[in-house]
């Protein structure tokens, strides 16, 4: 009954604020996450692309956001764009240390880490089209735009979702790395409860009952959404 009224939404209740925090949780991942799906995408393309240069470049970005830990990336971000802040604000005639928004520092680090990733998933989806395909698009005197567009997308998204879909497992559990500059998602405000409560228990469990939640639902629309694109594939014995 302590644990019900503890989370709860009474007047003594933590319940809207857990809520509104896994809100701020889900806001920042996918953010993070459909700004990374954009960076992939121009990595891998310039990974595929014949200018030396441009795949030098994909694959220096991939390793090092891929080598980094992901809470050095989030303090770089952080301290490194609040520093030019404070600079310009100095200009202006403001003193002392200006920080950057947290919401849009996280969802930076996190979009540029998981682009990292979602290079090498885009990378791995184009390499699996059969080759005959492509050789056969360039007989019948296909433009590379017209063949991106009738045989490479379509198939390449087909086989990138269950690498996309852990990449966003993979977000999901970064952002909790975000409390450490002060955004209040789900894990910060379990710290915050904890602390006012002297009950972490109950507030880590229920943060870890809620991730799983969040994990749970986001899993069953991935699976819906392989399954629509697998329709029509015979699928191995």
């Amino acid at each position: 009954m302590q644990y019900l009224q503890l989370m709860g939404f009474g007047p003594d209740g933590w319940g809207r604020d857990m809520l509104a925090a896994t809100g701020m949780t889900v806001a920042v991942s996918i953010a993070g996450f459909f700004g990374g799906i954009v960076l992939g995408c121009l990595s891998a393309a310039a990974k595929f692309s014949r200018f030396t240069f441009l795949r030098l470049i994909a694959e220096f970005y991939t390793t090092v956001f891929r080598g980094v830990p992901d809470l050095l990336i989030i303090y770089l971000f952080y301290f490194g764009s609040s520093s030019v802040i404070s600079t310009v604000a100095a200009l202006f005639g403001a003193q002392g240390f200006v920080s950057a928004p947290a919401l849009l520092i996280g969802a930076l680090a996190i979009g540029v880490v998981s682009g990292a990733y979602q290079t090498q998933v885009f990378v791995g989806a184009v390499n699996a089209l059969a080759k005959g395909e492509i050789e056969a698009a360039r007989a019948c005197g296909m433009t590379p735009f017209l063949m991106f567009r009738r045989i490479v997308l379509p198939q390449a998204v087909r086989f990138a979702i269950p690498g996309v879909g852990n990449v966003w497992q993979l977000v999901l559990k970064e952002s909790a790395l975000i409390s450490v500059i002060g955004l209040v998602e789900l894990m910060r405000q379990s710290q915050i409860g904890a602390g006012s409560t002297r009950q972490p228990f109950s507030f880590y469990l229920t943060a870890g009952a809620l991730y799983l939640l969040i994990t749970f639902v986001s899993g069953f629309g991935f699976r819906a959404l392989e399954r629509r694109a697998m329709r029509g594939v015979r699928r191995a014995a």
